[in-house]
């Protein structure tokens, strides 16, 4: 099956064409011919699969008939965060390149002036998250009453987040006679009420089980004890051939710590979470996406459907409180049918949360041991000379109350000893570990065994 097999209008199938895609996605061959015919919709499946084109290139075909007003929207999607809904901003401006439809951008931590004034000149699409868009209507910036076409996208996360008022409350002023899509990985029961209020006898379109993950995801879990963290992951950035990877951490305090270390044992990372301001954040990802950074430290803020391609790898490194975190963080890695690898440290007090993750996914994740290592390893090039290695500077004192209760002075011994024995950090420029003749073949045991590896310990 193609694209032209579903429907979409020829100057659609160029820029998807231009776009660089051919066939559709489970998700995206099942949803957009019943959105082109104006049905409902609930629609489930995994992250990673599509979910965003399959709303966002049936409504532009919608759109294209229709004239724009002051002040109306003629459609409006929710997302639940600031670079969502920016990621689906961007997907309109790709796909519509030959469609004259106007879109603005409601999301908070940015000026008002710009998006009232777009407002004022009438917009045929509206991406707002529902906190700006509440604010926006109360001081009577907006009018919903001739929108006829509503998103809620990342259902969820709406949930988590406690927009759920607010989504009944905008759904109120909408009119009745609309059409609703509704999208999200998982289902839970409150989600399934909002649907059955809000939408009319939508179409389900099921293309995985709810709360499934990945299948090109390769997932472990790591047990670790607390003060042993940073070493292990440090371990597996360096031993794994991790190209870019994203750590996921329950704690804001956690993320600024971590990045500060990884940057002083000479990794190219960066930081996102919800304390930096919303320029700073989508400076971080854009530094990410072109390679600037290859690692991304980051909060749940990066959890839901952000599309960043070439993630290689995802490490939990805090097991997530909500279950529901786990499939989505893990979901940044393993996109548009990649291989990826994640990896959830699971110390002291964690059983419980690991357990419920289990439970949700239906799946029993494997324990990470020797025969599990990826050591990919190239021959060194004889006329490129090795990648220059930073000083490691000492990590001073650190205010975080949630900070790695190891000893300075063990860290440091250990980090001289791991400096010996030549594991020394990677950087942007050199994403494979290089090596002489005497490399060991790939996936075979290289260097000394970490603690976590040690399987005689893990029972």
């Amino acid at each position: 099956m193609t694209f032209a097999d579903l429907g979409l209008s020829p100057d659609l199938l160029k820029a998807v064409e231009a776009s660089g895609y051919t066939e559709p996605t489970p998700i995206q061959a099942q949803a957009i011919p019943p959105v082109l015919m104006m049905k409902d919709i609930v629609g489930i499946a995994q992250t990673g699969t599509g979910k965003t084109a399959s709303f966002v290139l049936p409504m532009i075909d919608v759109l294209a008939s229709g004239r724009r007003r002051a002040l109306m929207p003629r459609s409006l999607i929710l997302e639940p965060t600031r670079e969502l809904a920016a990621q689906v901003a961007e997907n309109f401006e790709k796909y519509g390149v030959n469609h004259d439809l106007k879109m603005a951008l409601l999301i908070g931590g940015v000026q008002m002036g710009d998006q009232v004034k777009a407002l004022n000149e009438g917009v045929d699409v509206l991406i707002a998250t529902p906190g700006r868009l509440m604010d926006l209507f109360e001081r009577g910036k907006i009018l919903l009453n001739g929108c006829e076409l509503l998103v809620i996208d990342e259902a969820d996360r709406m949930l988590d987040m406690g927009f759920i008022p607010d989504i009944e409350f905008i759904c109120s002023k909408l009119p009745e006679q609309r059409q609703t899509l509704l999208f999200s990985a998982t289902m839970p029961p409150p989600i399934e009420k909002l649907a059955a209020k809000f939408l009319t006898s939508p179409k389900r379109i099921e293309v995985s089980r709810a709360a499934s993950t990945n299948e090109n995801i390769t997932a472990f879990k790591v047990p670790v004890k607390s003060r042993q963290k940073r070493e292990s992951l440090e371990w597996l950035l360096r031993n794994d051939h991790v190209e870019t990877a994203i750590v996921f951490s329950n704690r804001k305090t956690t993320v600024r710590e971590l990045n500060k270390h990884l940057q002083r044992s000479g990794f190219a990372s960066g930081e996102i979470h919800g304390d930096i301001d919303q320029s700073t954040r989508i400076k971080e990802l854009n530094r990410f996406k072109s390679g600037e950074i290859n690692i991304l430290v980051a909060s749940d803020v990066a959890a839901r459907g952000l599309d960043i391609k070439g993630v290689s790898h995802v490490f939990n490194y805090d097991t997530p409180w909500h279950p529901d975190d786990y499939v989505h963080r893990i979901g940044r890695t393993g996109r548009a049918g990649a291989k990826g690898r994640a990896f959830t440290f699971v110390a002291e007090g964690d059983e419980e949360a690991i357990d419920n993750v289990e439970k949700l996914t239906k799946a029993k994740i494997p324990i990470f041991g020797k025969s599990d290592v990826r050591v990919d390893l190239v021959e060194a090039s004889t006329d490129k000379k090795p990648a220059r290695e930073k000083t490691s500077k000492p990590a001073g004192k650190v205010a975080d109350q949630d900070r790695d209760p190891e000893p300075r002075e063990e860290r440091s011994s250990r980090s001289r000893k791991s400096r010996s024995e030549g594991a020394g950090p990677r950087s942007k420029s050199s994403p494979k570990q290089e090596t002489g003749d005497d490399a060991v073949p790939a996936g075979e045991w290289n260097g000394p065994c970490p603690t976590f590896l040690d399987v005689s310990a893990l029972g």
